[in-house]
């Protein structure tokens, strides 16, 4: 059956399915005239299974140790339901540190928020994680660079395609200086994608955290 079908049975999408296969989690046959993928109901059980462990946030390097055996499904349920413990845990503690704010009847005008920090850092010692507001913060702050980067990038091919369409229609062409318009546009592109991947550097290099110091 085509992946149109496996979508529509699985109820996941033909970007997941891709992916899982990308994973090696599932090598569906190839029609030998055509190359096109041919899937079969032993390819729609497998995702279906795979489909229930990863509703159960069971991770894909675990679901490939259960395809090959490498580990049972009660061995790799055992460490998953030890992982939902340790995070109840950890929920069980933030909702405590937020009923004892309530509690104590603050504006976040007059709210005293190093001492909650204090004791934040004395859980995370015994083991009680919080949100790395680091990490969140530097994903989105890279968020902006990324969109801008492709929006131009964008923008460039468009022109490209744009002038050598204009001139294949046009005989008198001076193909020269059209080369050499689209290499100043290629040009730009490269310097796009340069100056995205040192902007990316510099906030993952700690840009924000430095920042925060002034």
């Amino acid at each position: 059956m085509k992946i149109n079908q496996v979508e529509e049975l699985v109820g996941i999408t033909k970007k997941n399915i891709r992916f899982y296969e990308e994973q090696g989690l599932i090598s569906p046959e190839r029609n030998r005239d055509n190359g096109y993928r041919e899937y079969s109901l032993k390819d729609v059980e497998l995702l279906n299974k795979i489909k229930l462990f990863r509703s159960l946030e069971v991770p894909i390097e675990e679901i490939k140790k259960l395809e090959t055996e490498e580990a049972s499904v009660t061995e790799c349920l055992d460490r998953h339901i030890s992982h939902f413990t340790n995070r109840q845990q950890e929920i069980d503690v933030m909702k405590e540190m937020c009923k004892e704010i309530i509690e104590a009847n603050v504006q976040f005008e007059n709210l005293q928020a190093d001492s909650y920090l204090e004791d934040m850092k004395k859980l995370e010692k015994g083991g009680v994680r919080f949100m790395d507001v680091n990490k969140t913060d530097i994903k989105k702050t890279k968020q902006g660079p990324i969109i801008a980067a492709a929006v131009s990038v964008a923008f460039f091919i468009a022109m490209i395609i744009i002038i050598g369409w204009t001139a294949l229609s046009d005989p008198d062409t001076p193909w020269g200086l059209i080369a050499i318009i689209i290499l100043l546009f290629i040009a730009m592109i490269v310097g796009t994608i340069i100056a995205l991947k040192q902007r990316l550097n510099e906030i993952e290099g700690g840009e924000i955290n430095e920042a925060r110091k002034y």
